[in-house]
């Protein structure tokens, strides 16, 4: 897809108008996992009587006049930071649903005790009572729950931990909350995400329009290729293991409370450890098409040992009305052993 030359922004919502007019620059980062998708937009003020008031959810539109703008989701303003001296504010904006009043006490902590369960129904009850919809990944949903504790945590927080534990991810998108394995937050939100192909242009060098640096990172790469977890028999009072993958084998240090529950951390940590051992941070033009949970498939102008489809952990696009659009990537390998080294 050609992308074109000219960089375009829109914001649409509350205050579209004054922020259009007097946009300077502007942050999207789009994460994975846990962290909340955030736009931050710096606006002049100069001419203006007082500080007027910004609030409310805006919407970001990005990329280019010449093949046209991508919706990039609504956002809930969060916090504004009034500057004097050039005389400019700061909105920083979540696409995480919350608010400071926290109606349904998402942020409260509290304690108590679930189980027996599964992880797919603790999720949906602790999601569901705060006006969230679920989305759970089928190969979490019915793994069995003995019993967990909730220990003076919030709901989001325990949240948190439940995905952790088995080395998912877990994420607000739009109304939703999902919970899914690592690569599949998009897709269970009903947005399909296709490859998207970068190439390194022939003349690439500094100041050039297309021009990318990237950086491989294989101080992670783990000689593990599998993992021992514990659990207690309470029946016979001692402690067991269980044993995924082959070795050499990595030690989890983590209490579990039966055999089925030991082998999802395992199966869990194994996965984790082969996504984990190649990452690439890329800079290049700015491209409304990449996505967190997306991939990004380097082709054959890039190095052999960089080469490949990478899933994107985070993107951070930034910019101005006009003259520049840029994208930071974060990716990890997806097919470790398909990198070529010499």
């Amino acid at each position: 897809m050609a992308l074109g030359f000219t960089p375009a922004i829109e914001i649409y919502g509350a205050n579209e108008t004054l922020i259009n007019q007097r946009l300077i620059s502007w942050e999207h980062i789009d994460a994975a996992g846990i962290e909340s998708d955030q736009l931050t937009l710096v606006l002049d003020l100069e001419g203006l009587e007082g500080l007027p008031n910004l609030g409310g959810k805006v919407g970001l539109r990005v990329g280019y006049l010449e093949s046209g703008l991508v919706n990039k989701g609504q956002f809930l303003v969060a916090r504004r930071t009034p500057t004097l001296f050039p005389f400019r504010v700061s909105l920083v904006a979540t696409a995480a649903p919350f608010t400071a009043t926290d109606e349904t006490g998402f942020l409260l902590r509290r304690s108590a005790s679930h189980g027996p369960t599964t992880v797919g129904a603790l999720f949906r009850e602790l999601t569901s009572r705060h006006g969230f919809s679920p989305r759970v990944d089928p190969a979490l949903s019915l793994i069995k729950i003995d019993h967990m504790d909730q220990s003076n945590e919030s709901d989001m927080g325990f949240i948190t931990r439940l995905a952790n534990k088995y080395r998912a991810v877990t994420k607000p998108v739009d109304e939703l909350y999902v919970l899914a394995m690592p690569g599949q937050v998009k897709s269970l939100s009903g947005k399909v995400l296709a490859d998207v192909r970068l190439s390194v242009t022939r003349n690439n060098r500094p100041g050039d329009h297309g021009f990318i640096s990237a950086t491989l990172d294989d101080t992670a790469r783990d000689k593990s290729q599998g993992c021992k977890v514990s659990w207690w028999d309470a029946a016979a009072g001692v402690f067991r293991e269980v044993t995924v993958g082959k070795a050499p084998f990595k030690v989890v240090r983590q209490g579990c409370q039966s055999e089925n529950e030991a082998r999802a951390v395992g199966e869990g940590e194994v996965r984790n450890m082969a996504r984990q051992k190649l990452k690439v941070k890329i800079s290049c033009p700015g491209n409304p098409n990449f996505s967190a949970e997306g991939l990004v498939l380097l082709d054959d102008t890039w190095p052999d040992f960089m080469r490949g489809r990478w899933s994107i952990d985070k993107v951070t696009a930034s910019g101005d009305r006009t003259s520049s659009y840029r994208c930071m990537i974060e990716a990890t390998c997806l097919d470790p052993d398909a990198v070529a080294f010499d």
